[in-house]
């Protein structure tokens, strides 16, 4: 069935961030930064992690996956955003808001489930340190992320497949900066319980799976974490994990502020501002927060920028 024959509507207007034309050009600075910054960190990372064979261990492998969907899972929106601070009016055809919202939601959801990985992976390698190359061998690696990439592509799936059933006739202002599935749900002409209720099932079930892994994953480290007998290894163990919970945290309070709540104008409103956090701000920080502060990667990132400079002055260049 053509996309055209499932709605009167060809296509939308993306309300924006807000309304105020004074804060337009301000947010625009903000949030271009913003995604510069984001763009550059998690490429960087990339590189380096692909360069560098002493970074091409597990936490790294699962570091340099959560970059790449960061870099393309910001994409997915910002550049429309930035439109929308410039622009009257930000438009968006009815397939390319169905394409932004499926892609929305594949990166959203594969970055849940990494998460969650790294907090498994960083389990298997405070508690059980001796048996950590069997536990996250390349194989149980590689079976992780596809695990992950399946989750996210059946998320979206389903949420994408169900909208599309619904017929959209009068109303096609969207209140939000990007095609989500609840701003969308509230302008539909036929009902959207089952789009709603497929909603609070679905990200209440990644929610539930990420967070009991999570808990229980952090519940045997910090058991671990206890047992040392060096405050100086308790206090790296402790930085770690207090980053990667900081960032957990960030973004899945955020995301469930957004989806765990029925769709309303109130409500759609006050989860414009929290989606900021995990679209925004959280991509642009994983880099930092499990990267930049790592010895490790502080090294490798030493080592290139030596070799370049050595490179040069033998060049001339």
């Amino acid at each position: 069935m053509a996309l055209e024959n499932a709605s009167s509507v060809t296509e939308f207007i993306l309300s924006g961030l807000t309304d105020q034309p004074e804060l337009q050009l301000p947010l625009f600075l903000l949030f271009l930064g913003i995604y510069v910054m984001t763009l550059m960190v998690n490429l960087g990372l990339i590189i380096l992690i692909r360069i560098n064979s002493q970074l091409h261990t597990p936490m790294y492998y699962f570091l340099f996956n959560l970059s790449f969907i960061d870099f393309c899972y910001t994409s997915v929106f910002t550049p429309k955003m930035l439109i929308n601070f410039v622009l009257k009016e930000n438009i968006i055809s009815y397939s390319e808001c169905i394409a932004q919202l499926y892609f929305f939601g594949f990166f959203a959801i594969s970055e849940i489930y990494v998460l969650t990985i790294m907090a498994y992976d960083r389990y298997a390698a405070i508690c059980n340190p001796l048996l950590y190359n069997v536990t996250m061998s390349n194989q149980v690696c590689s079976w992780l992320l596809c695990g992950a990439y399946v989750m996210a592509f059946t998320n979206a799936t389903i949420h994408t497949g169900f909208l599309l059933r619904l017929s959209f006739c009068d109303t096609n202002i969207i209140n939000h900066y990007m095609c989500d599935i609840l701003p969308l749900l509230q302008l539909s002409c036929t009902s959207t319980y089952i789009n709603e209720l497929l909603v609070v099932i679905l990200v209440a079930f990644n929610i539930i799976v990420s967070s009991v892994t999570l808990f229980t994953s952090y519940s045997l480290i910090l058991s671990s974490i206890l047992s040392i007998s060096s405050t100086e290894g308790r206090s790296k163990a402790f930085s770690t994990c207090s980053s990667h919970i900081i960032s957990v945290a960030l973004f899945f309070g955020s995301a469930s502020f957004m989806y765990l709540q029925p769709p309303s104008s109130g409500s759609v409103d006050k989860s414009k501002v929290a989606s900021v956090f995990y679209t925004n701000v959280v991509p642009m920080l994983n880099p930092l927060i499990y990267s930049l502060r790592n010895k490790d990667v502080q090294a490798a990132l030493k080592i290139n920028l030596r070799r370049r400079m050595f490179s040069r002055t033998r060049t001339g260049f």
